[in-house]
């Protein structure tokens, strides 16, 4: 049976290979990062290739991701492709990708695409969001998909201190000593601390982010929040651009890539931001 192939993704399939778009959330807890590793290493990418080439009929997958989370970091927003020769409808890719991947990963849609597109180089932002649990006592339910604060945080202090942090600045002081990106320069289009229940969420989107950058906001606004050192010390992080002068990076449990965005052209579905149990939180950020 011949498949209909959308115009956008003609010059993709005109040679006999499809480009293929899905969308990917999963729980990072037991993986040891999105990217594949060593024989014997859990990855979110080996799990979701092999389900893949399952629905392929056996022909192997290579995926591309537009993020490549670390390990028990979480996605509700990630996005990958691969190229195929084989043709199955998008609902095909979508179903038989779930019913052979385990319980915490799982395809949220499929799109055939062009042959320009690509996850990484594509995207023009993306937004994580930080989840953080502050009580007293540390929450027996959903204990690797949160990060439990027993400190009481101020959220203005918080949001004061994220202020500084917005724009195009040196975000050196805020990666990992093993970051390989060639600039430390990028471009925070918002950084929101908001506040629902016993949660406090923070949700930055800017135009790229640096290694364990978003654990290392999370962690000097934790500890201005908690009056362990006053406001404008996320300021004197920022212009030490010094790794030794950004204080502790936090747990990768509560961290989530929550979207990507392209070009228009592309006219990728968009679902709503996660994580699931923060459905109901306000986007103030737009």
């Amino acid at each position: 049976m011949t498949q209909a192939v959308p115009a956008a993704a003609a010059p993709s399939a005109a040679a006999g290979i499809y480009r293929i778009a899905l969308g990917v959330e999963y729980k990072g807890s037991r993986y040891r990062g999105f990217q594949r590793q060593r024989a014997g290493v859990p990855s979110i990418q080996e799990s979701l290739e092999k389900a893949l080439a399952k629905v392929a009929g056996g022909a192997p997958v290579a995926l591309s991701c537009a993020g490549r989370t670390d390990a028990m970091v979480h996605a509700s927003g990630q996005v990958v492709h691969f190229d195929t020769p084989v043709v199955r409808t998008m609902h095909s890719w979508v179903m038989g990708a779930n019913m052979n991947l385990p319980g915490d990963i799982s395809v949220t849609w499929a799109q055939e695409m062009p042959k320009h597109f690509d996850a990484r180089f594509s995207a023009m932002a993306r937004r994580y969001r930080y989840v953080i649990y502050n009580d007293s006592i540390r929450p027996a339910h959903l204990a690797e998909e949160v990060t439990w604060n027993h400190r009481p945080l101020d959220i203005e202090r918080m949001r004061e201190a994220a202020r500084c942090l917005v724009g195009t600045h040196d975000f050196n002081a805020f990666r990992a000593s093993q970051c390989q990106a060639k600039s430390p320069i990028k471009t925070v289009h918002h950084l929101q601390v908001i506040e629902q229940g016993r949660f406090i969420v923070l949700d930055v989107r800017a135009n790229a982010f640096l290694h364990h950058m978003v654990r290392n906001i999370a962690g000097v606004l934790m500890t201005i929040g908690a009056g362990e050192r006053p406001v404008e010390w996320a300021q004197q992080v920022l212009e030490a651009r010094s790794r030794h002068e950004g204080g502790v990076t936090a747990h990768p449990y509560g961290l989530y890539l929550v979207r990507v965005e392209y070009p228009e052209e592309f006219q990728l579905p968009e679902r709503y931001l996660g994580p699931h149990f923060l459905s109901g939180l306000v986007d103030v950020a737009g």
